[in-house]
């Protein structure tokens, strides 16, 4: 080897960002988010540090998409629902505090090696459900604050619903990583981010778009059918409504399951009157999948038309493959509805929770969102068919698309500014 080449600079790794988030949820609508953020966030990396690497850390410890089968997830939920409060708060937590230290830390923290940047983004994540959230957050950020790597938030949801432990964790977390950028996903969350965390000292957060909308960016489009339009109708649990739900609809999603039961095989019926065939899907909770296998057949005889249940989705790509090729999407669930609104496929939106109601209002279809309760058959007909006639508004639609990857683009910047301290004293 010549004294030239040993004078050469030795070639600089390549960028390394760590998304922080529930990537390996068994609701897929977590993953295809997270892909959506990982693959817009490296192609904008691209441009300002080529071969940047952007991968995910699952906040539950998680490697891989679940495998489809038997869950205890929904008789786990059934347990806390009995228990009293403060019980149901005592062993959440002690469950909570044995993963974070046992699993979840060195798990992060093995997986951050050699990492440049950490995303906290993506998803419904400050939320306080049994401190679920609050205590997989601060532990995770713990471990990024000891490497001192920078951090953003990028297009996660926000509630108010916060304990007050739930609100002292999030608080003391996000202070203590200040945040090179922040970004929430609706003007709900901005304002829930404003009056809880800002008098912590948390930097103000701006609005962003939901990675979702960019599914139709990131995945393939399958052929459209030759016969029949088709319609999936999202079938979620009364129990995981139950569970999640919060603000004003939370007390009609406490009763879902009074109605559930004989309402979706009513819908299934009023979409098969409206000239649809029909297929029955879940977003992949173990839950919601118990229920369908449970109803799925009871709903297709009452339904006396083209009703089908399609097979469980092992990933997002299959999950995504399936809404793509609908022509309509009924749901409670986010992002069975805005995966749908990427691909310009109408979607009726199932009411229950603040975040759907808000993603509505983004996307400019809020004469399409409904309670269950009130959404008749002939209603349901009516309103299908005139979501099919009129379609998505694709101007509309592609500023929302633009405008995300706009907001990815400030955010990727702004890691970058933050990143260049630590590149200069390598």
């Amino acid at each position: 080897m010549t004294a030239a080449a040993h004078s050469l600079p030795a070639a600089k790794p390549p960028r390394r960002i760590a998304l922080l988030n529930v990537k390996y949820s068994p609701n897929l609508g977590d993953g295809l988010l997270s892909e959506c953020l990982e693959a817009e966030l490296a192609r904008t990396f691209e441009s300002i540090a080529p071969g940047t690497e952007v991968f995910s850390i699952d906040l539950a410890g998680r490697r891989a998409y679940p495998a489809i089968a038997p869950s205890r997830r929904a008789a786990l939920i059934g347990v806390l629902e009995a228990l009293p409060a403060r019980l149901r708060s005592l062993a959440t937590r002690a469950a909570l505090t044995a993963l974070v230290h046992l699993r979840l830390r060195g798990h992060v923290r093995a997986r951050l090696a050699g990492c440049d940047a950490v995303v906290l983004g993506g998803g419904n994540l400050l939320t306080d459900a049994d401190l679920n959230f609050p205590m997989k957050i601060a532990g995770a950020l713990a471990q990024a604050a000891k490497l001192r790597l920078p951090v953003a938030v990028y297009g996660v949801g926000a509630n108010r619903q916060w304990s007050a432990a739930g609100r002292r964790l999030f608080g003391r977390a996000l202070q203590s990583a200040r945040p090179a950028y922040a970004a929430v996903r609706d003007a709900r969350s901005q304002a829930a981010w404003r009056d809880l965390l800002v008098p912590q000292g948390v930097r103000p957060a701006a609005l962003s778009g939901d990675p979702g909308l960019l599914a139709s960016c990131h995945f393939p489009r399958p052929p459209q059918p030759f016969d029949a339009p088709l319609a999936g109708l999202c079938i979620t649990a009364p129990m995981a409504l139950r569970y999640h739900a919060t603000g004003p609809e939370a007390g009609s999603a406490a009763d879902a399951g009074t109605v559930l039961d004989a309402w979706y095989g009513s819908a299934a019926r009023a979409l098969v009157d409206a000239g649809l065939r029909v297929a029955l899907f879940t977003n992949g909770s173990p839950e919601d999948r118990d229920y369908l296998a449970a109803m799925g057949p009871e709903w297709i005889r009452a339904a006396k038309g083209p009703v089908t249940m399609t097979n469980s989705f092992a990933d997002p790509a299959e999950m995504i493959g399936f809404i793509a090729g609908c022509q309509l999407i009924v749901a409670h669930r986010m992002h069975a509805c805005i995966a749908a609104h990427s691909f310009a496929i109408p979607t009726i939106g199932l009411r229950w929770d603040v975040k759907l109601d808000s993603f509505f209002a983004l996307a400019g279809r809020g004469n399409y969102i409904a309670d269950t309760a009130t959404l008749s058959g002939p209603v349901l007909t009516a309103l299908a068919r005139q979501a099919v006639a009129e379609g998505v508004d694709r101007a509309a639609l592609e500023a929302l698309i633009a405008g995300t990857r706009g907001d990815i683009a400030r955010m990727a910047a702004a890691l970058a500014r933050a990143m260049q301290p630590a590149k200069a004293a390598a």
